[in-house]
């Protein structure tokens, strides 16, 4: 849903996003991801908001091991990449235990931002977890039939949420990829009033909390989950 013009000032950050490349470092393992605003615009770029959700699940220690996870409007690939690493993660000493639960990390964008999405996924996972992250196309509320309904253990977004014309089909896919036991992270910058608005509209469907704010990019992390219960990861 990211493929449209987008403005996010100027200078240093404009540089940044106009870079032909970025490098992070998370789960142990240097990232370098390929840009290319001039063809695909926010779709082709790291937001701030990627960074501090994977940050997030890093320092929480999220376990995501043995888990079914789906990321909506991906972008670059830096949040399913750190997914993907973050749920092979192991604790010490049980090597033997945990050898075969990892992640199942399922990357989504629309069509037009797939080929440089899989690129991305492809040229930062080793070999042996490639097969356990699949690119795979979604318009929210339209390619619906091609994903199991309720069968995510987690469903995460970073800045997904700015375009009004899409809030009412994001919140659709939301509904149909969560069970009662889901947990939706989103991350995101608030800018503009609507988004506000977004997330009146989540919490008319979900019980919605902020887990966590980083003041210095000013991005928030809201949890979301069916029912009213507030369950620890």
């Amino acid at each position: 849903m990211a493929l449209v013009p987008y403005e996010e000032g100027g200078g240093w950050a404009a540089r940044q996003l106009h870079s032909p490349s970025a490098t992070f470092r998370f789960a142990s393992r240097t990232i370098r991801l390929q840009q290319d605003w001039r063809r695909l615009g926010v779709a082709a770029v790291v937001w701030d908001a990627a960074v501090v959700l994977c940050a997030y699940l890093e320092m929480e220690g999220i376990d995501l091991r043995d888990r079914s996870v789906i990321e909506l409007g991906a972008g670059t690939g830096l949040l399913g990449i750190v997914v993907t690493l973050l749920g092979t993660k192991e604790p010490a000493g049980v090597r033997a235990l945990y050898s075969t639960c990892r992640a199942r990390v399922t990357i989504t964008d629309r069509a037009a931002a797939l080929e440089f999405l899989e690129s991305n996924v492809q040229a930062n996972l080793p070999p042996e977890l490639r097969p356990r992250a699949v690119v795979k196309e979604l318009t929210w509320g339209k390619d619906l039939d091609n994903f199991p309904p309720g069968a995510f253990d987690f469903v995460l977004g970073a800045d997904i949420v700015y375009l009004e014309e899409t809030f009412a089909e994001l919140l659709q896919t939301l509904e149909h990829l969560c069970s009662e036991q889901t947990v939706i992270l989103l991350s995101c910058r608030i800018r503009y009033e609507r988004d506000l608005k977004f997330l009146k509209m989540l919490r008319d469907r979900f019980s919605v909390y902020e887990v966590h704010y980083d003041s210095s990019k000013d991005v928030h992390i809201y949890k979301a989950q069916r029912g009213s219960h507030k369950d620890d990861f």
